[in-house]
């Protein structure tokens, strides 16, 4: 295992990758390959549209990333100090007018429960849901400077549990902080699924009580070990697919076929993974490969482009680019606080 803190200004990198992959993605999901390809020609040649437009992928990190800023600068991050931040910046990214990119119905219902400020957060849960929208926001949660594992886990968990509080959707947003974390510190990434695959095995049965409360009592699971522990097993179980996948995925395939649509948590970040991963210091490529994708190719994409940028830094990105993505004040005012 290799960790070097390295002065790339990581947290840049991930946002701006971030935000880039969803707009290459967001004009492509819900198309099948050939009609991408029919629309936008070769996949290695996507260009990004104009204007550069994100969905509701980066128009959640981006609230997610205010509250946890506001959180630590009230103090250190515990679980009251991030939920009410979090809670309320999710509330009006519910009611803003700019709430029109196609958001998830369980973001939709959670964030309109949440607006009733006496209900517990995790009676607004969607207990059953693991869609996507637990992990693609999560990015900042692996960013933010100064956390300790434990708060890391936590706070990732949190909040995907305020909107989808189904166990492998908390599991997969931990992971995925974690990778965002590693390859900011400089893991490599030909030791990442390893890594991951250790980390969800040391937790498979680490129900965070102090984070999450009682939300395990909403489920049908008998204790809250055994409600987590099925998070982690479908995460292992993904984790496994995308090891044998980096191996033997032709990067001209659609990745989907190998490690899922990203429909749902677990397979998104293994999608999102396996496109960084065959292209790890591509990272425009890689982005463009998540685009072209037959699944949640915006969803797919922001992961992507979090991972690379992440381990490449704020450098990977064509400045082209940057300076024409939808948000980039805020991403890059986000970015640099962190990188600070």
């Amino acid at each position: 295992m290799t960790i070097t803190i390295v002065d790339k200004r990581a947290a840049t990198g991930a946002l701006a990758g971030l935000a880039l992959g969803d707009a290459l993605g967001f004009p492509t999901e819900f198309n099948d390959v050939p009609s991408i390809l029919a629309k936008c020609g070769p996949w290695r040649q996507m260009r990004l549209p104009e204007p550069a437009i994100v969905s509701d992928d980066t128009q959640m990190t981006l609230a997610l990333g205010r509250g946890v800023r506001t959180a630590m600068d009230r103090g250190v991050l515990t679980p009251t100090r991030l939920e009410r931040p979090v809670r309320e910046e999710f509330v009006d990214w519910y009611q803003s007018p700019q709430n029109n990119r196609a958001p998830g119905n369980t973001c939709l219902r959670a964030c309109n429960l949440l607006k009733d400020e006496g209900r517990p957060w995790q009676d607004a849960s969607q207990i059953g849901s693991k869609g996507c929208g637990a992990n693609m926001r999560v990015a900042p949660v692996g960013l933010a400077p100064g956390l300790s594992d434990e708060q890391r886990a936590g706070a990732a968990q949190l909040q995907s549990a305020l909107t989808h509080g189904h166990p492998t959707a908390l599991a997969a947003s931990d992971l995925t902080a974690r990778a965002v974390r590693l390859l900011a510190q400089g893991t490599q990434p030909a030791e990442l699924v390893d890594l991951l695959q250790l980390y969800a095995h040391d937790n498979r049965s680490q129900y965070h009580q102090r984070w999450l409360g009682d939300l395990w009592t909403r489920s049908q699971d008998p204790t809250p070990e055994h409600f987590i522990a099925r998070g982690w097993d479908e995460c292992l179980e993904i984790l496994a697919r995308l090891r044998d996948a980096v191996q033997s995925v032709d990067p001209e395939t659609d990745p989907c076929l190998a490690t899922g649509a990203g429909w749902i948590a677990e397979e998104a970040l293994a999608t999102g993974l396996l496109c960084f991963l065959l292209f790890p210091d591509e990272p425009v490529t890689a982005i463009r490969r998540a685009a072209c994708t037959s699944g949640d190719s915006d969803s797919i994409a922001c992961l992507t482009g979090a991972f690379a940028g992440a381990w490449l830094g704020a450098d990977a990105w064509p400045t082209e680019w940057v300076d024409r993505i939808e948000y980039r004040g805020d991403l890059l005012t986000l970015g640099a606080l962190w990188d600070a």
